[in-house]
C-alpha cells in the first residue's frame, strides 16, 4: 500500500512545496495545512483514519498516536521536515532537502534481531550499611534485597531483607544475569538471642543476581559502567543520586528486549591462528569487555554488549558485522536521501550524521537561531561510533559532497578518530570530518561557514560487505589512481613484502593466513599473495621463522590486486632415485652442505643420500637398509607335515 504524506507549515512559519516533495520522493501528499495539531486535527484525523499515513511533524507525535489510538487504527509514520529543513535562514530552498527526508521517512523500517531479558527483581546493594540499608528497607517490599556491607555498620535487626559481608572479587554479567565472586564472605546466623552473628569468612563464593545498585563510592566494578544495563552506581554521599536509584532499581523488574546489535562468524575471524595472536582491534576497542577471546576466534556476550559499534567498524575482515541498523539498511539510506535531493532540483548535498544529541541541537538551532543550511541533510542514528570508513567513503561515492558526524558526550570516539585518518587517506583532505560541538548555535555557525569540494558527477552504489564497499567507493573517488594509495599505520588493506633472500619457502605463512591471501602452488615451490583478501592481521610476520615478511598498508585499486602475483618461488629438486621434483633446491643444498658427513645420522654416504630423495623413495631406501630400524625379529619358518614326521621318527 502507497504512503501518503500529510504537510503542515506550522502556522505559516516554513515553507513548504508540496508539489516538489512530491516529484522528488515519488509519493502522494496532502494540501499543506495550518495547524494540523490545533484547528485542522479533524484533518487529521481523517487522513489518519484512512491509514498508511506519514505526518510531516515530529513535534505533536503524542497528540497524533493518541489520536489513532482513539480512532483505533495503527499509529502513523513521522517525518521531521520543520526542525531539519524548514526553519532556516535557507529556508526558502529547502524544498529538495525535505523531499529527500521524506523519502528516507518512506523506507521501511528495518527489524533488529533481538532477544528477551528477564529480570527477576533480585537486587545486589553493595555499599555502606548507613545508606545501604536504608535503600534496602525502601526497595525490599518491591525487590529481593541483598546488602553486602562494605564497613564495620552495625547489623539490622530486621529480616525482610539479607545482609552478608565480604568483597566483590569478580562481577561479570548485565540485568538478569549477573554473576559474582566474593572473598571473604560471611552470612547472617540467625539463631540465638542477642544481635546478629556472621559465619566464618571464606573466600571464593559464587551468587547470581538481576541487579546491582553500586555505593561503595569506589571504582566501579565492571568497565565502562554507564553502559552495563542492570547496574546502577552512585555517589553514597549524594542522598539524592541514591533516591533516583531507588526508582531506577524498581523499574527494572520484568522481561525487556534486548537488541543483538552485531553479529559473529567466527569462521571470518582472523584473531589467531595456532597461538599466533593476529588481529585484537575489537577487543581493545570494546568499552564494555563484552569481547574476549576465544581459541582463533573472539566470542561476544550479547548481554553486555552495549551497541557502540566500534567493534564492526575496525574489524579488517568483516568477521563483526552492526545489525543496528545492518550496513544494507544504512547504505540504502544514503542512496535515498542524495538520489531525492537531486531529483528535487539540489545539487552538491552534504550529508550530517547524528545521534539523539545531534537531533536535540538541531531542534534547538531551528527554533532559536540559524536552523541546517539547505544543502545539510541529516541522517540521524542511534549510535554513530559504527560508522567508520567504509560507511564514510559510501556517502562521498553516493553523491555528497561532505560527510560529517556530529559527536555527542557519550559517544566511544576511538573507532571514529582512527577510522577517519584512514578514509582522509583514501577519499582526500576536505571531504569527511568529526564536529564535537555542544553549542547548537556554534554547530549551525560551522555548517554555514564549512566549504566543500565538487561531489561525485556520477555517484556509484557501492554494494556488499564492508570491504567490497570501502573498494567500490574508493576506486570512484580515485579515477586516476595508478600507484596503491598508502594508508596509515594498522589499516585493513596493505600488502605483504616478501625478503627473497631470507625465505626458504617453508610455507608456514600459509597455513596460517587467516583470510586466504597467501597461497602456495602444488605444482612447484612458491608463495603466492592476493592483495584484495589481505588483512594486515600480521599472523604471516609473526610465524615467519627467517622474519622474511613485512607489511605495507596500502590500497591497490587496480584490478591487480584481485588476482594473484608471486611473491616467492625457487626450482623444485629432482629425486636422486625416481626424478620425481619434490622441496626446494637450495633447501635440499643448503642441508646436504650442513648435515652429509658431519651428522652422525648422516655419516655415511648412504644415508646422506636419503636427504636427497623424495618421502616414496626414502621410506624404500629405508626399508631395504641393513640396518633398518623398523625391521623385526625374521619370521619362523611354517612347519609342515613332514616336521612332524621327521619328529615322531627321531623318538
Amino acid at each position: 500500500m502507497v504512503k501518503s504524506l500529510i504537510l503542515c507549515d506550522c502556522a505559516g512559519s516554513q515553507a513548504v512545496d508540496a508539489e516538489r516533495i512530491a516529484q522528488g520522493c515519488g509519493t502522494s501528499c496532502s494540501r499543506v495545512h495550518t495547524e494540523l495539531c490545533g484547528a485542522e486535527l479533524d484533518q487529521a484525523a481523517r487522513l489518519i483514519g484512512q491509514g498508511d499515513a506519514v505526518i510531516a511533524c515530529q513535534q505533536e507525535r503524542a497528540t497524533f498516536e493518541a489520536l489513532a489510538e482513539e480512532l483505533g487504527v495503527e499509529a502513523p509514520g513521522f517525518v521531521d521536515l520543520r526542525d531539519r529543513a524548514g526553519w532556516s535562514d535557507q529556508g526558502d530552498r529547502a524544498g529538495p532537502k525535505m523531499a529527500a527526508l521524506a523519502a528516507e521517512a518512506l523506507l521501511p523500517a528495518p527489524i533488529t534481531p533481538a532477544v528477551d531479558v528477564i529480570s527477576e527483581g533480585v537486587c545486589l546493594i553493595a555499599g555502606p550499611g548507613d545508606v545501604a540499608f536504608d535503600l534496602a528497607a525502601r526497595l525490599c517490599g518491591t525487590l529481593a534485597v541483598t546488602v553486602l556491607v562494605t564497613d564495620a555498620a552495625d547489623l539490622p535487626a530486621r529480616r525482610d531483607f539479607d545482609v552478608i559481608r565480604g568483597r566483590v572479587r569478580q562481577l561479570s554479567g548485565a540485568l538478569g544475569g549477573f554473576a559474582l565472586r566474593l572473598d571473604g564472605f560471611r552470612s547472617v546466623s540467625p539463631s540465638g538471642r542477642g544481635d546478629f552473628t556472621l559465619t566464618e569468612p571464606r573466600d571464593g563464593a559464587r551468587s547470581d543476581c538481576d541487579i546491582v545498585i553500586d555505593l561503595t563510592g569506589a571504582a566501579a566494578m565492571v568497565p565502562a559502567p554507564d553502559k552495563r544495563e542492570g547496574y546502577l552506581r552512585a555517589d553514597p554521599r549524594d542522598p539524592l543520586a541514591v533516591a533516583r536509584l531507588a526508582n531506577d532499581a524498581a523499574q527494572l523488574v520484568g522481561t525487556f528486549e534486548k537488541p543483538l546489535y552485531v553479529r559473529l562468524d567466527e569462521s571470518l575471524c582472523a584473531h589467531s591462528r595456532a597461538g599466533q595472536v593476529g588481529c585484537t582491534n575489537c577487543l581493545d576497542i570494546c568499552p564494555t569487555g563484552a569481547i574476549v577471546p576465544a581459541g582463533d576466534h573472539v566470542a561476544i556476550d550479547p548481554m553486555v554488549c552495549a551497541g557502540c559499534g566500534s567493534c564492526a567498524a575496525l574489524c579488517p575482515s568483516t568477521a563483526i558485522t552492526y545489525e543496528d541498523p545492518a550496513i544494507s539498511t544504512l547504505l540504502r539510506r544514503m542512496e535515498v536521501l542524495s538520489r531525492t535531493y537531486r531529483q528535487a532540483g539540489g545539487d552538491a548535498p552534504r550529508l550530517l550524521v547524528h545521534e539523539a544529541h545531534g537531533a536535540e541541537m538541531i531542534r534547538l538551532a531551528a527554533r532559536f537561531g540559524r536552523g541546517l543550511p539547505a544543502d545539510v541533510i541529516p541522517l540521524e542514528l542511534e549510535v554513530v561510533s559504527g560508522f567508520g570508513h567504509a560507511e564514510m567513503l559510501a556517502g562521498l561515492a553516493h553523491g555528497f559532497a561532505r560527510v560529517d558526524v556530529v559527536l555527542a558526550p557519550t559517544t566511544e570516539r576511538d573507532a571514529l578518530s582512527r577510522d577517519l585518518a584512514l578514509a582522509e587517506a583514501i577519499a582526500g583532505p576536505g571531504r569527511l570530518g568529526l564536529i564535537d560541538e555542544a553549542d547548537p548555535d556554534a554547530l549551525a555557525d560551522l555548517l554555514y561557514a564549512a566549504d566543500a569540494p565538487a561531489p561525485l558527477a556520477q555517484p556509484v552504489l557501492p554494494l556488499g560487505n564492508r570491504r567490497q564497499v570501502a573498494r567500490l567507493a574508493a576506486q570512484a573517488l580515485n579515477p586516476q589512481a595508478e600507484a596503491p594509495l598508502p594508508l596509515p599505520e594498522h589499516a585493513p588493506y596493505g600488502a605483504v613484502l616478501v625478503d627473497t633472500d631470507a625465505c626458504t619457502l617453508c610455507l608456514s605463512c600459509v597455513s596460517l593466513c587467516p583470510s586466504g591471501a597467501l597461497m602456495d602452488n602444488p605444482d612447484k615451490p612458491q608463495l603466492n599473495f592476493q592483495e584484495d583478501a589481505c588483512l594486515q592481521c600480521g599472523i604471516c610476520r609473526s610465524v615467519c621463522p627467517e622474519d622474511a615478511i613485512a607489511l605495507e598498508p596500502r590500497f591497490d585499486l587496480s584490478d591487480a590486486a584481485l588476482g594473484q602475483r608471486v611473491l616467492n618461488e625457487e626450482e623444485p629438486f629432482a629425486c636422486v632415485e625416481c626424478g620425481a621434483l619434490f622441496g626446494v633446491k637450495s633447501t635440499v643444498e643448503r642441508i646436504m652442505d650442513k648435515l652429509a658427513g658431519t651428522h652422525p645420522a648422516f655419516a655415511s654416504s648412504e644415508q646422506a643420500r636419503m636427504i636427497q630423495m623424495c618421502d616414496d623413495c626414502r621410506v624404500q631406501a629405508q626399508f631395504h637398509s641393513e640396518n633398518n630400524p623398523f625391521t623385526g625379529a625374521p619370521r619362523p619358518r611354517p612347519r609342515t607335515t613332514e616336521d612332524y614326521y621327521s619328529t615322531r621318527k627321531d623318538h
